[in-house]
């Protein structure tokens, strides 16, 4: 009796659901991460102008902030 190997995928191809579960992950972290900048953003956006000098922001800068781009 012979055995085949009915799982392995032709190399540089990928399986269906490999291709589905890389989109899934892909999604799942540009969710993640929109949802990181929107909660930085209502976040800071509730300090008024005198804390955000505190921590040596402005109001112009929480997009930046949220955006992970650095502030100078």
């Amino acid at each position: 009796m012979a055995a085949f190997d009915t799982t392995r995928t032709t190399y540089g191809t990928s399986s269906l659901f490999g291709r589905l579960s890389a989109k899934t992950a892909s999604l799942l972290a540009a969710f993640v991460d929109w949802n990181d900048a929107r909660t930085t953003r209502q976040t800071l956006g509730q300090l008024n102008d005198r804390e955000l000098a505190d921590i040596g922001l402005c109001r112009a800068d929480i997009d930046r902030i949220a955006e992970g781009k650095p502030v100078f």
